[in-house]
């Protein structure tokens, strides 16, 4: 296959320049050589065989081909010369633009939401990733239907020989597609009510919620498995998991809590995927703590960041707030000790209220100093109580273990004198219960 990367050359001051610096792309300031690389990382994450991949900069977009008559003529002449099947467009292409691509080309044509819909395609598993994966294709696949059945393009209807036109084959598709939509939406309705199900017995418990998010192949899924000790695939690709999963994540002082792990963002993130998978980031949206997970080695880390703000914010999150949201720079142990002083000092430069937790998800360097993060933006939102207990009320010191943080615990004349850090649900049974009191020195 070929990938070309179509890149929008824009004179700065410019008009244009304006338009796509504001709208949520990042494409201006991301170098074309990085970019060119993601869509390559995208083509071999399912396998695809690259022939070649070049830059094809594009100084005004064509309406009837997106890049200019004789760049496609050289990129047919190479396509022709390297004998490849598929050609993938580095960007978004109407439906028009394809098929004149295809004509010309003479391959096969896909653009960039059409190589991320086949790559989520194979990545998901389980019915839930299955359903949001196909509900996003037949809404990219609706407007791309064209005539292909001429010789059918009239149906006789009615009654005789009087009968007016019946519907085109064009419209029969769009309406069969159109059945299998509203049908899977009434699915992943069904799905989205056994969510709310769940997100309602983990707050019966309770127990809190942190979700991960961050740019694909930031290291997402390494960081799942050092902080729950699980066993989700995780590898150096794009997209390598795309199903979420919950696990239990225990906190320093033995509370617990459920860490998320979310499908990768990307830049230019098809709109009809966040759209459909917005099921799955109702765990985002509902997580107590949101750790951003970033790949600081990577060149393009900062355009990436400016990518996952931007798709949170399309969630209705405020990538801003520092109360909720954790910066997790990943990788640390990609650099030499002078590179990760500088990082330190980098981070230690930062305003309090929107700290980095420094960490290596691969070494576990860092994931203690993150485990006690965590826990503190959680504990802000929980109260700290003290209280004794008769040593010989086991039931009752048992039932503090299962349902609080227990921050000391000493032993005095057959009692224990104990501090614990609840939940507002919980905190009137441990005051009634208990006869507890706040914590003097509770912040």
């Amino acid at each position: 296959m070929l990938v070309i990367g179509p890149y929008l050359r824009v004179r700065a001051g410019s008009a244009d320049a304006q338009s796509e610096s504001h709208g949520l792309s990042n494409q201006v300031q991301r170098d074309a050589e990085a970019r060119l690389d993601e869509a390559v990382g995208l083509a071999r994450a399912i396998d695809l065989v690259i022939a070649d991949a070049i830059i094809a900069p594009v100084s005004q977009i064509r309406p009837a081909t997106y890049i200019g008559k004789g760049k496609v003529e050289e990129i047919a002449a190479l396509a022709k010369s390297l004998d490849v099947e598929l050609v993938v467009m580095d960007c978004a292409l109407a439906p028009i633009q394809q098929r004149n691509l295809e004509k010309q080309l003479h391959a096969k044509v896909l653009d960039r939401t059409g190589l991320i819909l086949e790559i989520f395609g194979r990545r998901a598993k389980t019915r839930e990733g299955s359903l949001q994966v196909e509900l996003a294709h037949l809404n990219y696949q609706r407007s791309r239907l064209v005539r292909s059945w001429t010789h059918l393009e009239r149906q006789r209807g009615g009654f005789g020989f009087m009968g007016g036109p019946g519907e085109t084959q064009i419209e029969a598709d769009r309406r069969l597609i159109q059945e299998r939509i509203s049908k899977l939406e009434g699915e992943l309705k069904k799905v989205q009510a056994t969510r709310r199900l769940h997100r309602a017995g983990r707050q019966r418990v309770p127990y809190r919620v942190v979700a991960l998010v961050g740019y694909t192949n930031a290291g997402k899924s390494t960081l799942f498995n050092r902080l729950t000790r699980a066993d989700v695939q995780a590898a150096d690709m794009l997209f390598a998991t795309l199903d979420p999963t919950l696990r239990a994540l225990n906190l320093p002082h033995g509370g617990k809590a459920m860490l998320s792990d979310t499908v990768g963002f990307i830049s230019n993130l098809p709109t009809q995927l966040v759209a459909a998978f917005r099921a799955t980031l109702e765990e985002v949206l509902e997580a107590d703590v949101i750790l951003h997970v970033r790949d600081i080695s990577h060149d393009d880390a900062e355009a990436q960041q400016s990518d996952v703000d931007a798709v949170l914010r399309q969630l209705g999150i405020n990538p801003d707030d520092s109360g909720r949201i954790i910066e997790v720079w990943n990788k640390i142990d990609r650099f030499d000790a002078e590179q990760r002083e500088e990082l330190l000092n980098i981070a230690a430069r930062r305003p309090a209220d929107h700290p980095a937790m420094l960490v290596s998800a691969v070494s576990g360097e860092g994931v203690d100093a993150l485990l006690a993060a965590i826990e503190e933006r959680l504990a802000a939102k929980r109260t700290t109580l003290d209280l004794s207990i008769d040593a010989a009320d086991g039931a009752g010191i048992s039932w503090l273990h299962r349902n609080a943080e227990v921050l000391a615990k000493e032993l005095h004349d057959g009692r224990f004198d104990m501090t614990v850090r609840v939940d507002e649900t919980k905190r009137e049974i441990v005051v009634s219960r208990f006869d507890a009191v706040p914590h003097l020195s509770a912040t």
